[in-house]
């Protein structure tokens, strides 16, 4: 039997301050569901504000819809995850790929699943009526903890912004910082490097090569036999749009994928980089910059912020042609 799979498309922010409200159009899986949020690795949306989509595993057939889960175009193709797309004809049943309407080459089967259901809102929760005097002991205590997730949610509109957390502690009152977000993704970025080493030294009698694409923030392991070359396996990685892209994270995931192993959970949700480093990539509105001599080449300031206030965010750190990386 396919694997199903649930996702989450938000849809709407109707409450002022929610932490999703720039989440809009994007897709999240659903770890968790309750009759008034659906909860993600990520947020948590109210289900008046979501888009739910059921999806299975399995190759497309002639004629079905495909939600595009993990994005990797190639040539000329522009899609992004959360884009979905009809099933015009199997590219190849070997690999399972397809071909889809409107898209000139192939879709590659790691980055598609196939719908099978979607709808704008549950209507069995909105007409959902609920005894709390009909319930049992347990299960008054579990829709109570739906609730307090619920009033959570609904406090942000209120002023209290949940978001995602700093994380520096606030040392005010003499407390010392746990471990900082750049601390930790520097952990990361050391982990991903050992991993694939690792993942190298165990899969004896294979060619592991990498294709990096940093413009669409893409990498693909291409696992192949050392006599004849063929690509016996291939994973895929892309950062995230609001992700910071590096590429010793890219080939953790995409090597492991190939290998069809577990991708850790640190990889996939590794804290964004709050720190310049010589080598990094700075975007200041529309243009790019990499760091030099601890400040972006061609700027003075070495802040997350510009001197006109426009912010500036890190969109690459993988530092790859610097010497000691």
């Amino acid at each position: 039997m396919a694997e199903t799979k649930k996702y989450v498309r938000v849809k709407n922010a109707s409450v002022d301050g929610v932490w999703y409200e720039d989440k809009i159009g994007q897709i999240f899986e659903v770890v968790h569901e309750n009759s008034i949020a659906l909860l993600t690795k990520y947020i948590a949306v109210l289900r008046e504000d979501a888009e739910i989509i059921v999806t299975e595993k399995r190759p497309a057939k002639v004629g079905e819809r495909v939600l595009i889960t993990v994005a990797a175009p190639i040539g000329k193709q522009a899609y992004e995850t959360g884009d979905i797309f009809v099933a015009e004809s199997l590219y190849d049943p070997f690999t399972k790929d397809i071909r889809v309407l409107g898209m000139p080459d192939f879709i590659d089967y790691n980055e598609y699943e196939v719908i099978v259901n979607n709808e704008v809102k549950n209507e069995e929760a909105d007409e959902m009526k609920i005894d709390l005097n009909a319930m049992e002991y347990d299960e008054l205590i579990a829709h109570g903890e739906d609730v307090m997730r619920a009033i959570r949610l609904r406090a942000y509109g209120e002023g209290y912004r949940q978001g995602k957390f700093d994380a520096e502690m606030d040392t005010s009152h003499g407390q010392a910082p746990i471990v900082s977000a750049q601390a930790r993704r520097d952990e990361i970025v050391e982990q991903a490097k050992a991993d694939v080493e690792d993942l190298f030294k165990r899969d004896i009698g294979y060619r592991h090569d990498f294709i990096v694409n940093s413009e669409k923030r893409t990498v693909v392991a291409l696992r192949k036999s050392f006599g004849e070359g063929y690509v016996r396996e291939k994973g895929i990685a892309k950062a995230a749009p609001d992700d910071c892209f590096n590429v010793h994270i890219g080939k953790a995931i995409a090597l492991r994928r190939a290998l069809g192993l577990a991708v850790p959970d640190e990889y996939l949700n590794a804290p964004q980089p709050t720190e310049f480093r010589v080598g990094d990539v700075v975007q200041y509105s529309k243009r790019c910059a990499t760091v030099v001599a601890g400040r972006p080449n061609g700027f003075g300031e070495t802040k997350l912020t510009t001197a006109n206030g426009l912010a500036a965010r890190i969109i690459d750190d993988s530092r790859e042609e610097v010497i000691g990386e």
